[in-house]
């Protein structure tokens, strides 16, 4: 059987462990209103998620030309290949290279070359050859160190150790192209 003073004892304990809860949880949701302000200021800024993708039309782009656009604050060349060039892109796929890869898994479209123009070097941005026509491959070239890329952007020669990269790329229609 069970004493008044034993009741009021469990009442008391019953009352602190709340008072004891209650409190945790107040100081729980002060800490998180305290810390969330600082999580928060490391997200992206908006001009940041702005940057995160862009869409190119590429119906004004004539053959043989390179248009350069930003993208992250990186230059992305955007070359609409010619058959000649097509052509030769392919046929030197087993030319002795640093950085072997294949035309037709540099290009998911044949007539058009997206890639990020940065040398793989130092990260100079490379010069178009074909408006200059200088150079053995007919790509593009770093005048800093003398790279020189083929016109699929895989390192020829000079001190470049990969070829010119690939960004994640998809075409939403014929003509317009979403880079990231």
């Amino acid at each position: 059987m069970t004493t008044n003073d034993q009741i009021e004892h469990e009442e008391e304990v019953t009352r602190r462990n709340f008072l004891y809860v209650a409190t945790g949880v107040v100081g729980a949701v002060g800490v998180v209103s305290a810390a969330w302000p600082l999580v928060d200021q490391m997200n992206p800024s908006a001009d940041v998620l702005a940057l995160a993708s862009v869409e190119v039309d590429m119906s004004s782009i004539p053959e043989g030309q390179t248009v350069k656009v930003l993208w992250r604050g990186k230059p992305i060349f955007i070359r609409h290949r010619t058959a000649k060039e097509i052509a030769r892109g392919v046929s030197e796929d087993n030319d002795p290279m640093k950085d072997p890869a294949l035309d037709k898994d540099r290009a998911q479209k044949p007539e058009w070359l997206v890639m990020i123009g940065i040398c793989t070097h130092l990260g100079c941005v490379p010069l178009d050859n074909t408006e200059f026509q200088s150079g053995e491959y007919g790509g593009w070239y770093c005048p800093c160190h003398g790279s020189e890329y083929d016109i699929a952007g895989r390192i020829r020669k000079g001190p470049a150790p990969r070829n010119l990269e690939i960004p994640k790329y998809e075409y939403l229609n014929d003509t317009t192209v979403k880079i990231g």
